[in-house]
């Protein structure tokens, strides 16, 4: 029987498997590459290997481009990847991300990353929740959580010319609320991809690695805003 989700577009009922286990595979491999991103950032500080990658000239923007390109082109050609293919740049990204992140290692202290992190993981899990089981149609918060992304990348930018330290903790916090938005948004929107693309199997394991990655971004942010006004800098 067809039905429609909240963009309109004609969804079926998914044969394959229930909405729970299409919904804790995606979280799974959200996870996964946080496991990832972790395993590389330790590797990074204990081999003691990132002292010399950051010796390599430019090489912090070389990482960011190649971070934002794997994102760009997963997005761009969700619809022709293969589910492998898909997942490989995901973990590709979860690497990258993981060399960027030893720098944490060296900068913080290691108690207050696990408090950090275990904070973001409350917060992300209860807006996860909030996503998963609200029946608010939460697509209308797309251009405020657009929005303030959008102010936060401008913000960002031009603290590289200008000095505004003196805002830097308002940003973070507006930061966190962003991505606690786009939790609950994102979580959402796994029913949307499940519906929406039931009638092909191919597409709806695509769309649960492109969620993944999502939901990925979104706890990393809130874990690098929570760093920014919680985390105790090393002496």
């Amino acid at each position: 029987m067809n039905t429609f989700d909240n963009n309109g577009y004609t969804s079926y009922t998914y044969s394959a498997e229930p909405l729970s286990v299409y919904t804790a595979k995606t979280f799974g491999w959200m996870f996964a590459g946080l496991l990832t991103t972790f395993l590389i950032a330790m590797a990074g500080y204990i081999t003691g290997a990132i002292l010399y990658i950051f010796y390599v000239p430019y090489v912090t923007y070389l990482l960011l481009f190649a971070e934002l390109g794997v994102v760009v082109y997963l997005s761009a050609r969700i619809e022709k990847l293969s589910p492998g293919t898909a997942r490989a740049l995901f973990f590709a990204y979860s690497i990258l991300n993981g060399i960027v992140f030893s720098v944490y290692f060296l900068i913080f202290d290691l108690l207050s990353l696990v408090m950090v992190f275990g904070l973001t993981a409350v917060y992300f899990g209860l807006m996860a929740l909030i996503g998963y089981f609200t029946k608010t149609d939460l697509s209308r918060l797309r251009p405020l959580l657009f929005g303030g992304a959008a102010f936060l990348a401008v913000f960002w930018l031009v603290s590289m010319f200008l000095n505004l330290s003196g805002f830097e903790t308002i940003a973070c916090m507006v930061g966190i609320l962003i991505f606690l938005g786009y939790t609950a948004y994102d979580t959402q929107k796994i029913k949307a991809y499940y519906l929406h693309y039931s009638a092909d199997e191919e597409m709806a394991a695509k769309a649960s690695i492109f969620s993944a990655l999502a939901l990925y971004l979104d706890f990393i942010n809130i874990f690098v805003y929570l760093l920014r006004i919680l985390g105790k800098r090393k002496s």
